[in-house]
């Protein structure tokens, strides 16, 4: 099928296998997908420009998709995930800012691809030994961390008002200020490494806030619906969105969404966290191809 927008033929089964798979991944981790479809996508010809925003475009539509699905499952904390993007926003402003003077100064790619890959490895690494002690010792019921409590205790201990309460992930009292700081530095991140943030976001809402694992699922998805739909407005403006080839994508995308959400309430918190850490391993290594 020829997709006049791009100017290039691609199989369209092939283009909606993708979206039905990133999909799934979405719907079950709570992550965009882009790092997987984005790579896939030029290897089939596709222009990097048209990549990235037609990307972003079947992102945004198969997370409304999954956050539907998790909402309807009680996985989503709305007041959580608008009070993150507050602090998201800025943040990857701030990330932005500091690409451009790297930019000036030094290699960026190299800089950036070294912190994104250590990021990466350190969340894999840390999220796959905690979730096969925690799977191991079938611990956590309530699809908790039972790892990286000194942490938690640490965020926690912090009692500057105003002090809220997020009902429906369980957390009786916490400061605003922390949930703003951990998305400014989610956000810093995601800025200065050119991702939707849901690998940095997951393990965040987790291990520093203690959000159960299936609230933070449904909670990131809802969040990467402003971040890609954001992305998906600025791209489509500079023209780089085939709107065709997203529609195409979204259609096997909003199966899969559905499929993955579902899942997840087969399994444990805490095996959804060891599966998520293979995700930071496979990401690290297509970054780490890239860069050799």
């Amino acid at each position: 099928m020829h997709f006049p927008i791009a100017g290039v033929t691609v199989n369209p089964l092939l283009l909606a296998f993708i979206g039905f798979f990133i999909g799934v991944l979405g719907g079950f981790f709570g992550v965009g997908g882009g790092f997987l479809a984005g790579p896939v996508m030029f290897m089939l010809g596709v222009p990097m420009n048209f990549v990235v925003g037609t990307d972003l475009t079947h992102i945004a539509g198969k997370s409304v998709v999954a956050t539907r699905r998790h909402w309807v499952l009680g996985h989503v904390d709305f007041r959580l995930g608008a009070l993150m993007i507050l602090g998201t926003v800025p943040g990857v402003e701030l990330g932005a800012q500091i690409i451009e003077k790297l930019e000036r100064l030094y290699a960026v790619d190299q800089v950036v691809g070294s912190v994104y890959v250590a990021l990466l490895l350190a969340i894999g690494t840390f999220m796959a030994w905690e979730g096969w002690q925690a799977v191991r010792h079938k611990q956590a019921p309530a699809n908790g961390p039972v790892r990286g409590r000194r942490i938690l205790r640490a965020m926690r201990a912090l009692r500057l008002p105003p002090m809220i309460r997020l009902p429906i992930s369980g957390v009786e009292s916490i400061s605003l200020w922390t949930v703003l700081g951990v998305g400014l530095t989610v956000g810093l991140l995601a800025g200065m490494l050119g991702v939707g943030g849901g690998f940095l976001r997951l393990p965040a809402l987790i291990y520093l806030m203690g959000i159960p694992t299936h609230v933070a699922v449904g909670t990131d998805l809802f969040e990467i619906i402003f971040s890609a739909g954001y992305g998906t407005v600025t791209h489509a403006l500079k023209g780089n969105v085939d709107i065709m080839m997203a529609l195409v994508m979204h259609t096997g995308a909003a199966i899969g969404a559905q499929f993955g959400a579902i899942s997840t309430v087969h399994f444990s918190g805490s095996k959804i966290r060891l599966g998520f850490s293979l995700l930071p391993f496979l990401g690290a290594g297509l970054v780490l191809t890239k860069l050799i």
